[in-house]
This record gives C-alpha cells, sequence and structure tokens, in this order.
C-alpha cells in the first residue's frame, strides 16, 4: 500500500441529487486534487426496490457539471456496490468463523419483552448461544463489554463510544445479504480508502466501523464528518420541504462556478473575508482541519448573491452563450446581443433572461394583469396620451428620456412616476431592462402601437 490519499463520494442513486451531496463530494474532490490523490466514486446501489439507472446517470451528470468526472487524473469510478457482494459475504462469513459475530434469532418483540422497552438496545440475548445460522437469524457483531471506541475525527477531534452503550450491531441479514455499516467497511477497505469524509449523521457509524476495519484485518482510515446543512429555521435541509435538488438550482440557471463556490463555504472558509473566489485559489488553502464543526446554513438568498456576481463577470461573448437555453429557436440571435449587456447587470440566476427580454421579440407586450394594474395606476392614461403625442424625430434613448420627462414635468411627475405605465404599456413588465434603451431597439412603429393600445385599453 502506497502513502496515497484516497478519498470517497458513495451516493446512493434513488432520487434527486442532494445540494448536501455536491457539498460533500467538492470537501472530497478538493482533498483529491490537493494531495494529488485519488477520489473514488462508489454508487451504492444495493437497494434494489429503489435503485433506478437514470438516477446513477443524474449523479454522474451532477458532478459532471460541478467539476467531478472522468476527464481528471484524480477520478475514479464508477464503482458499484453491488459488484462487492461477493466480498461483503466472505467478510461476514470471516467474522463468524473466527468468532467476531454470532447469529442472533431473537425478534424485535422478544427483545421488546425481555428489556421492557422498545428503545432499549439488543440485551446479548444469543451471544453464547452458538446458532449457527439459518432463516430468520441475523449475523451480529460482538461489540467488546467494556471500554471505549475512540473515533480521532479531523474536524470534531477526539470522539469517545462507551462499549457497554453499544449494543452487538447486526452487520448481515437472515439471508447473507450485509448491511449498510459491514458493506461500506468492506469497500472502504476493498478500494484502499484513507480518509472517510462525510456527513455528520454517519458518525455513529463510525464508531462501529471503527471496531469492524481492525476485524475485517485493517488498519481504520482517518475520519472527518461535516457539520448538518440547515435551512433558514435551523432545521437540517429536507428534501420533503426544501429545495435541495443539485439540478433544479441548475434548471433555473445557476452558474456551476458559483454554485461550487458557495458550497466549498457551507462549513469551512479560506481564513479572510473573501468569498467571491474561483475553485483554483479555493484548493490550496483547504483544509479539512478547518472545516467548522457547527451547522452551516444553506442561504438560498445569498446563493442568489453569488450567482449575480458571477453572472456579471462573465466575458459577453460567454454570458450570450449560456442565456440561450432560455432564448426561443425564433429569437433573433442579433438583436439579442444588442441588449444582452442590458440584461446581464440585472439578473441573478440566467432564467430570469426569458422575462427581461421577450417583449423585443414578440408581436405584443405579455400579458401581465398584476403588472397591468401596478403600473396603470393614477394618471397613467394622461401619461400615455401625452408621451406619444410628444414622441421625438430623433429616435435615441436619449431623446426618448427628455421626451417623457417634458411630459411628466408638464404634470407635476417625476421621471420615475411617469415611467411606469410606459414600461407596461411597451413591455408587460413593471421592472426589466432600462426604459429607453429597449425603446430605442423596439423602433418607433411598435412603440407607437404599444402605446395606442394600452390606451385604448385603459
Amino acid at each position: 500500500m502506497t502513502n496515497e490519499v484516497r478519498v470517497r463520494f458513495a451516493p446512493s442513486p434513488t432520487g434527486i441529487f442532494h445540494v448536501g451531496g455536491a457539498r460533500s463530494a467538492l470537501f472530497n474532490w478538493a482533498v483529491a486534487e490537493q494531495t494529488g490523490g485519488t477520489f473514488v466514486l462508489r454508487i451504492e446501489d444495493t437497494d434494489a426496490t429503489r435503485n433506478r439507472p437514470e438516477w446513477t446517470d443524474g449523479i454522474i451528470d451532477a458532478l459532471t457539471w460541478i467539476g467531478i468526472g472522468k476527464d481528471s487524473p484524480f477520478f475514479e469510478g464508477p464503482h458499484f456496490q453491488s459488484e462487492y457482494e461477493p466480498q461483503h459475504r466472505i467478510a461476514a462469513s470471516n467474522l463468524y468463523t473466527e468468532g467476531k459475530a454470532y447469529f442472533c434469532a431473537c425478534t424485535r418483540d422478544e427483545v421488546k419483552a425481555r428489556t421492557g422497552s422498545e428503545h432499549a438496545g439488543y440485551d446479548g440475548h444469543c451471544r453464547d448461544r452458538g446458532l449457527e445460522g439459518g432463516p430468520g437469524q441475523a449475523l451480529r457483531f460482538r461489540t467488546p463489554d467494556e471500554g471505549i471506541t475512540v473515533v480521532d475525527d479531523l474536524i470534531r477531534g477526539r470522539v469517545e463510544f462507551p462499549n457497554n452503550a453499544m449494543e452487538d450491531f447486526v452487520v448481515a441479514r437472515g439471508d447473507g445479504s450485509p448491511l449498510y455499516v459491514l458493506a461500506n467497511a468492506v469497500d472502504d477497505i476493498e478500494q484502499g480508502i484513507t480518509l472517510v469524509m462525510r456527513g455528520e449523521e454517519h458518525l455513529p457509524n463510525a464508531a462501529r466501523q471503527q471496531l469492524l476495519w481492525p476485524a475485517l484485518g485493517a488498519t481504520p482510515p482517518q475520519w472527518a464528518h461535516m457539520p448538518v446543512i440547515v435551512n433558514e429555521q435551523r432545521k437540517k435541509l429536507s428534501k420533503r420541504r426544501d429545495k435541495v435538488a443539485l439540478e433544479s438550482y441548475r434548471e433555473e440557471g445557476y452558474l456551476a462556478e458559483a454554485m461550487i463556490n458557495y458550497l466549498m463555504l457551507l462549513g469551512w472558509g479560506p481564513g479572510d473575508d473573501r468569498e467571491i473566489m474561483p475553485w483554483s485559489e479555493m484548493v490550496p488553502l483547504f483544509k479539512v482541519s478547518d472545516v467548522n464543526p457547527s451547522n452551516a446554513y444553506f442561504d438560498e438568498k445569498k446563493l442568489r448573491a453569488f450567482n449575480g456576481d458571477y453572472i456579471r463577470a462573465l466575458p459577453p461573448e460567454e454570458f450570450i452563450a449560456h442565456c440561450d437555453p432560455w432564448l426561443r429557436p425564433d429569437w433573433d440571435r442579433k438583436v439579442f446581443a444588442q441588449v444582452a449587456g442590458l440584461a446581464q447587470t440585472r439578473i441573478a440566476v440566467l432564467s430570469e433572461v426569458t422575462a427581461n427580454v421577450d417583449f423585443l421579440f414578440l408581436d405584443e407586450p405579455p400579458a401581465d394583469e398584476a403588472a397591468w394594474a401596478k403600473g396603470m395606476k393614477g394618471p397613467a392614461a394622461e401619461i400615455l396620451g401625452g408621451y406619444l403625442a410628444a414622441l421625438p424625430d430623433e429616435w435615441t434613448a436619449d431623446a426618448l428620456k427628455t421626451a417623457l420627462d417634458e411630459v411628466g414635468t408638464a404634470r407635476g411627475l417625476k421621471l420615475g412616476k411617469t415611467q411606469a405605465p410606459v414600461r407596461v404599456a411597451v413591455t408587460g413588465r413593471t421592472v426589466g431592462l432600462p426604459l429607453f434603451e429597449s425603446l430605442e431597439l423596439l423602433g418607433r412603429e411598435r412603440v407607437e402601437r404599444r402605446l395606442r393600445a394600452a390606451l385604448a385599453k385603459l
């Protein structure tokens, strides 16, 4: 065995790709890249009732989006846990033949009846019965009666687990199939994993695996348990309650670079006041021991602000290319290129570009009754009529602005007040691109037609 650092990311293909999983993958990826080690992708696909091939494809696609993939020399896999089932069964058999595990025929109800509590751990009833296995008999690991099991955690420090508080845990079912705790340890040993960095919820498993690794003839890895990611109510992020699917953020128009940057800061920081920084600058600074064990707050508003910063930093041609999926095929890209710079400064996610520019390409402005009600208040009709009469011969943004300013001044209104009905009449929105540049680009004929239509509707 070499001194190579080998980390792993081991998701189950049973649903959406959680942002918490993406954070775990990135932390491990940073270690692999920083040390010149290896990032092992292992798909834990042993739950045949829930696994789907498309979920596996989704995991690989999501990882590729955040920069983790086969094209890197640090990447290995994907391995599939189901391929290691023979080794799992051999390991279980060896634990039994070496006296490190025993068969147990107790049902949950029987344990409850003996202990008087459904919450009590297993009472060791079958420890010395000498059962040889069979249908309905689970294989339990023989946990030491005394002493403590120590998990030296790179994030949490020394964590002690009294052995007398750990029950003889099950490592294999009655049919011989392994449980997570055994399969995970065997896979990590087979794949030479030297650092297991995962979520805090797995810390109790680390105590069991700290016992299992030596029992399987291997030296335990280093452990690091990352903080839980919580929502605004400081509750653990839940796919049933929170927006946690990495795919949904991608589909909404978040840039991979912004997502990577933000996720890396959930529990870790570079040690200065910087937050916006590229991956290449974060990797040399990342230290597992610097990860904060306290809960990490997933602030979607802050992520959105990050994304807006990244969008504004894009070169113009890259911004235009990124926007393409949100523009209809029949929309003139040359026209969009003329207004792209204005949109780039105003959107926080790429999907917002559609509502900012659609009025340029539609025969009529979008019909938005809420926008109409908000924009067409008070002297709206008087403003629209006055502006129609005052439209300048020189069709430039400056001239168009001056004309509307004069309409408002004659009526004792500030420019901001007079812009609202004009914007809604022409663009269908209450907010959007700079109004007068938009009018210039639309052209006199379409602007006049839309102002008359709005006036008629009023």
